[in-house]
């Protein structure tokens, strides 16, 4: 009995009246995997979209509602040779870090093998030279049989399962003449083994895989460290909410059950779980993770709300705008994943290329070995020249061409500050030539600090901290950082949307909102003098202060901002923070192309637009409303303190309260750029020279297996120059 599998709940409805199914796939391993992939879904009938995704090993599929059974995709796609299934994040996850102590414990084998059998081989390359018996070289060669060919059977599965599935489904992909190689060229060995020959290619088959395996596990790590962004996202969004079913009844529904115009409830530390408008109560809301400001917002009746905001210290009634669909957080799970979805040029080169490589490489082996035997050649001089040209032909200096110098670019980088999350952000950064920066975080430290504490008499800011230690408002822990203040005040409570207050000695201090304190004139003035700083009153008796709180520039932001532009880079400060406090950073920072009160959808049109004219953009941000925009960019960067969502959206994350790994990032990349295209060039030139030398016949499997070795030394000791000017000395704080 056959098991159909009822995939209709993961279908998801589109407002166009389209349907979309989103799949995880197994065994997409490269470019011609994606190639085959949406070439054979978009063969279906009324398909109309179908975009593979390898860094996140997805599959996005629509096509006319009801006019495609969910199940005859993943059957599509089980005949071309790959398993799928609904995207389920944690199975992923756990797919992945199989997947990758797999591969590390097959290159682990590989290695280990491939450096006892060139033991025996030297020994019987001397040995041949010298005094070598026939018997002590059949002995060499049947020991490195005994090792060879276990660790080949065990460390070469990446590959043969690959190249099987492949040529089960009939196609071809770049596995295939790898196996091809390996299997020949121990089949050929075994052969020369039995009949006392003085040559056999056991290590041939075994270097080959260890420096395949070498690439693909970097490769395979790299994309790992990108794929937890529906995770991310899943942590945000409240599962229920606290609906009224009456006046004074009130009940826990799914998210899923609220409608637009029902009442919730939200409670203080809650999370909120919808869009909607303030109907009744006072509280303060953490916009943080939407809006990127760590200010927190005044929420009272009127006020919009949004889904995946923190409602800290009140209780309110919220009317429901939109809730499972259409909220804020929703528009940014959907710009995110449209962004993702763009092909960058590597792709795009990568899959022609891919196409190409694995027919060339069987043809050029077969019409060799057809030729000799024309030209009157024997059956085994023509089969071992075939299989010398398939392992010369083997890509591993192409393949480490690239990987190298990441690699070797990614120390360079995390020594300066920047951890890379994505295998091609080093050609994408070096193609940079517009900066595009958030304010809020990026440009600014995360946590505001208070500005004007000198001109605050230190018994008032002591007195004045030791009140703030009993709110969690960022404001008030600003003021208890720069006092340095651990021992609270007995007795104090918080009064919602309004500060903190407490009796001392039968009079009442007062901590919050300068309306509050009565301090309205005295907190204009300050704000009037730095546009950019938030302000909070103080109030004991006739006692008084206001304090200036503001998020600092990063210390060596003006800096790093003159030396991008003075090496030709544009800069622009794009922010969804307030006119005020964006123009005011721009001065400091001598930045004219400025925008604010960006909304998500404004910042990707934005980037779009640069795009569009022709610019490569980095984008610099923090927030989960960056998100979308990080992942439109050309490339992106974020900082270490940002929201988990927003660095699972960029491609590289750097460290510490300094601006200057964004310089040092693209100083590297640039630097590593010229060294990949002169590994490229390095393997174009060896192909070039070692293929005819070995279609003529001047080349064993064994020199093959040296040649193709040999270039691949050759690239990666050119792949260490990419370190060199950047220093050694680490990152600093």
């Amino acid at each position: 009995m056959t098991e159909t599998p009822d995939l209709t709940h993961f279908v998801e409805k589109l407002d166009d009246g389209r349907a979309r199914l989103n799949l995880a796939v197994e065994g997409m391993t490269c470019a011609a995997c994606m190639f085959e992939i949406e070439g054979g879904l978009g063969a279906l009938p009324n398909v109309t979209h179908a975009r593979a995704n390898l860094t996140s090993g997805r599959v996005a599929i629509e096509w006319q509602a009801d006019d495609v059974d969910p199940a005859a995709v993943v059957g599509r796609l089980a005949a071309l040779g790959y398993k799928a299934y609904p995207y389920d994040a944690r199975r992923m996850e756990s797919d992945e870090q199989q997947e990758a102590r797999f591969l590390l414990r097959c290159l682990g084998v590989a290695a280990f093998a491939a450096m006892n059998v060139m033991l025996l081989s030297v020994s019987v390359w001397s040995g041949n030279a010298s005094d070598i018996t026939p018997e002590q070289r059949d002995f060499f060669h049947w020991l490195s049989a005994l090792i060879a060919l276990p660790a080949v059977a065990y460390a070469g599965q990446p590959f043969f399962r690959s190249a099987i599935r492949a040529l089960l489904s009939g196609r071809l992909n770049m596995d295939v003449p790898i196996t091809l190689g390996v299997v020949l060229a121990l089949t050929l060995s075994v052969f020369e083994t039995l009949h006392h020959a003085e040559h056999a290619y056991f290590d041939s088959a075994v270097m080959l895989l260890t420096f395949l395996l070498a690439g693909r596990w970097l490769d395979q790590n790299m994309r790992r460290r990108t794929r937890a962004v529906a995770a991310n996202l899943a942590a945000l969004k409240a599962e229920t909410a606290t609906k009224f079913v009456t006046e004074s009844e009130i009940s826990e529904v799914p998210v899923a059950a609220i409608r637009p115009g029902d009442l919730v409830l939200v409670r203080p530390g809650e999370r909120i779980a919808v869009d909607g408008e303030v109907e009744d109560g006072r509280s303060e809301i953490d916009q943080s993770l939407v809006t990127g400001e760590t200010a927190h917002v005044s929420a009272e009746r009127g006020t919009l709300v949004y889904a995946g905001t923190l409602n800290v210290n009140g209780t309110l009634r919220v009317r429901v705008g939109a809730a499972d669909r259409g909220t804020l957080l929703d528009e940014v799970t959907r710009l995110l994943d449209r962004a993702v979805e763009a092909r960058s040029h590597y792709v795009r080169l990568a899959e022609r290329a891919a196409r190409l490589y694995a027919p060339v490489v069987h043809l050029t082996a077969i019409l060799t070995m057809i030729g000799w035997v024309l030209l009157g050649a024997s059956w085994h001089f023509a089969v071992v020249t075939a299989i010398a040209v398939l392992i010369i032909t083997c890509p591993c200096a192409l393949g480490l061409a690239i990987p190298a110098v990441q690699v070797v670019a990614s120390g360079a980088l995390f020594r300066g500050g920047v951890l890379l999350s994505s295998g091609d952000a080093i050609e994408r950064l070096a193609s940079v030539d517009t900066i595009v920066f958030d304010k809020t975080g990026t440009l600014t430290l995360p946590e505001p600090e208070l500005v004007d504490a000198g001109r605050i008499a230190p018994e008032t800011l002591a007195l004045a901290a030791r009140l703030a230690l009993a709110s969690r408002h960022p404001l008030a822990a600003a003021i208890a950082r720069a006092a340095g203040a651990t021992a609270p005040l007995d007795g104090a409570c918080e009064e919602p949307g309004q500060g903190v207050s407490a009796l001392v000695d039968g009079e009442e201090l007062r901590l919050g909102r300068p309306s509050w304190c009565g301090l309205e004139a005295e907190a204009g003035r300050v704000a009037a003098s730095d546009p950019e700083a938030s302000v909070i009153a103080f109030r004991h008796g006739t006692t008084t202060a206001v304090f200036a709180v503001r998020q600092r520039l990063r210390e060596d932001a003006t800096a790093v901002l003159a030396g991008l532009r003075a090496r030709g880079f544009a800069v622009e400060i794009l922010s969804g923070d307030r006119d005020a406090a964006v123009s005011h950073v721009a001065r400091q920072l001598g930045v004219s192309e400025v925008r604010s009160g960006a909304t998500p959808a404004d910042k990707i049109a934005r980037i779009e637009a640069l795009r569009a004219g022709g610019r490569k953009v980095l984008m610099v941000g923090d927030g989960i409303n960056d998100a979308p925009a990080l992942a439109a960019a050309d490339v992106s960067l974020s900082p270490v303190t940002a929201a988990h969502l927003t660095q699972s959206a960029s491609d590289a994350v750097f460290l510490g309260d300094r601006l200057q790994p964004v310089a040092t990032a693209l100083a590297v990349t640039r630097r590593a750029r010229r060294v990949m295209t002169e590994n490229l060039w390095l393997a174009v030139v060896y192909n070039a020279v070692a293929v005819p030398v070995a279609i003529a016949g001047y080349a064993t499997p064994l020199v093959a297996a040296l040649a193709m070795s040999g270039s691949s030394v050759l690239v990666i000791l050119n792949a260490l120059r990419a370190k060199q000017g950047t220093g050694d000395a680490p990152w600093k704080s």
